[in-house]
């Protein structure tokens, strides 16, 4: 167990290098300006690319900045302004609700508490982590399916869930490098390392880790 605790720190620590000299200073991949806007774009990238969603979003935004001025909005008008993003019609719905709940229970203002945030109509998990690290700072490891499927071809974890994945990426890396490591990973993804099409030997990191990794999938250490 020792030696296969040496050997995957010593991987995680590889792989931080190679994110950190492809990705320095990652961005958020979503246009926004406050903690509000923010959280309206996460919920709608749920199936829908990030240049979707920042293609529909300044004009939802200049009807809309803020969760009082979505709250005054018809969910028909809010579909209409996000139409060509995927599963509009449930997401207007959820803008709404979750602009009326915002108005009502927490003065107009995004909560900075991750169960209240997932208390909100549309916001799982993943989405209240990501409102948590990248508008509040406070530590989080949000898990879409980029990370969860290279977590698990690099034999960071299981793969079985993306809760346990979650679980074993926030104990490989420090808690200050969650917010960090959440970008990187998906840019890398996208990039390097895609679900289909992939070559194990010109991806920066597949490239070195061993074959026997990607087909087993070893669980990271508790």
């Amino acid at each position: 167990m020792t030696d296969h605790r040496s050997v995957l720190r010593a991987r995680v620590r590889r792989i931080g290098r190679v994110l950190d000299r492809l990705f320095p200073m990652p961005d958020i991949p979503l246009d926004h300006g406050d903690p509000f806007q923010l959280l309206v774009a996460v919920l709608l990238s749920a199936q829908t690319t990030d240049k979707k969603v920042n293609q529909v979003t300044p004009a939802l935004f200049a009807a809309a900045a803020t969760p009082a001025e979505m709250a005054r909005l018809s969910v028909p008008r809010i579909q209409s302004l996000i139409r060509t993003v995927g599963l509009a019609p449930t997401k207007a719905r959820h803008l709404r609700a979750m602009a009326d709940l915002l108005v009502e229970r927490h003065h107009g203002e995004v909560p900075r508490e991750l169960a209240a945030l997932e208390a909100l109509p549309g916001v799982g998990h993943k989405t209240a982590s990501v409102v948590m690290v990248q508008a509040f700072g406070v530590p989080a490891f949000p898990i879409d399916t980029h990370i969860h499927r290279l977590a698990a071809r690099w034999g960071l974890s299981s793969g079985k869930s993306v809760t346990q994945t979650e679980r074993d990426l926030t104990a490989l890396w420090p808690p200050r490098e969650w917010g960090k490591r959440h970008l990187q990973i998906i840019y890398f993804g996208r990039t390097h390392c895609p679900a289909r099409g992939h070559d194990p030997g010109a991806c920066p990191i597949c490239c070195w880790i061993p074959t026997q990794v990607h087909a087993s999938r070893v669980h990271a250490p508790a």
